[in-house]
């Protein structure tokens, strides 16, 4: 991002402090340059103490003055929020979103000749490893889109998709780490059954789900590739992966990711 560049945040959750904390991380910003409002007082100055920016409740102090502006806030609050900084930003700014069902085509409403990005960050984003994928509306550049990635990537891995993709996205990447923590627990759960102690059980299970998610990234190999790797005949593995394939966990984790979608679909309805 360039010097000058400043970062307001309209709501300071969880998500939006994730994201301050990978740009803090990486050094992609310096710390005067980030803004954040939020309508606890309590929460502004944590945030202040724990990242040196600015926070406070409102943000009539840097709304006119910066160059990236995102929503964080609940989608229920979005509206409000809306209403409250649409019309006050500098013509310039790029405005990005990460509320849940806000399309690109009501952001363009309310934010006239903006360049507008619609973002679905995931939750393992806190710990530096989150997926976020964005879709770009009418008015936005390359330069645009090397901001989001700069953002985005200083806590994990970004993608641009197509808008009407979202659902899917919010299905697989949005809720799927849901899905791999059930995984997680039901694996340490097995190692409880077969005799390890609790603690032991769960950092196998978590750090073995870990290394697999790593290998499938880094070596860019099918999983279906990976797992043959390690399924020797008459083995260990091929007896689970049997019991695996006869109660459905492959259709089932399918199922979810499309119940998901189509429960996102919904709410953006």
């Amino acid at each position: 991002m360039a010097s000058s560049s400043k970062i307001g945040f309209i709501g300071g959750g969880a998500m939006a402090e994730a994201i301050i904390a990978g740009l803090r991380k990486s050094d992609v910003i310096p710390a005067e340059a980030i803004y954040v409002s939020d309508h606890k007082a309590a929460r502004t100055e944590e945030l202040c103490k724990c990242y040196g920016i600015h926070a406070c409740v409102g943000a009539d102090t840097f709304l006119d003055d910066v160059t990236v502006l995102v929503l964080a806030v609940k989608p229920q609050a979005a509206q409000k929020a809306i209403a409250e900084v649409s019309g006050r930003l500098r013509c310039d700014a790029l405005v990005l979103s990460i509320v849940a069902g806000l399309t690109l085509k009501e952001m363009e409403r309310a934010f006239s000749g903006h360049p507008i990005v619609r973002i679905m960050p995931n939750t393992p984003l806190a710990v530096g490893a989150g997926m976020s994928v964005y879709s770009c509306g009418t008015h936005v550049t390359s330069p645009c889109r090397e901001i989001v990635e700069q953002i985005f990537s200083s806590a994990g891995r970004v993608v641009e998709i197509k808008e009407s993709a979202m659902d899917a996205v919010t299905g697989l990447s949005g809720s799927g780490p849901a899905f791999a923590f059930l995984m997680i627990d039901a694996l340490a759960s097995g190692g409880i059954a077969a005799g390890l102690p609790a603690k032991t059980a769960r950092l196998l299970a978590a750090q073995t789900i870990f290394g697999a998610a790593k290998m499938v990234l880094e070596t860019e190999t099918h999983p279906e590739v990976l797992r043959d790797a390690v399924t020797s005949p008459a083995g260990t593995t091929i007896a689970g992966v049997r019991v695996m394939e006869q109660r459905g966990v492959r259709g089932a984790l399918m199922d979810a990711v499309l119940a998901a979608s189509a429960r996102s679909e919904e709410l953006g309805k």
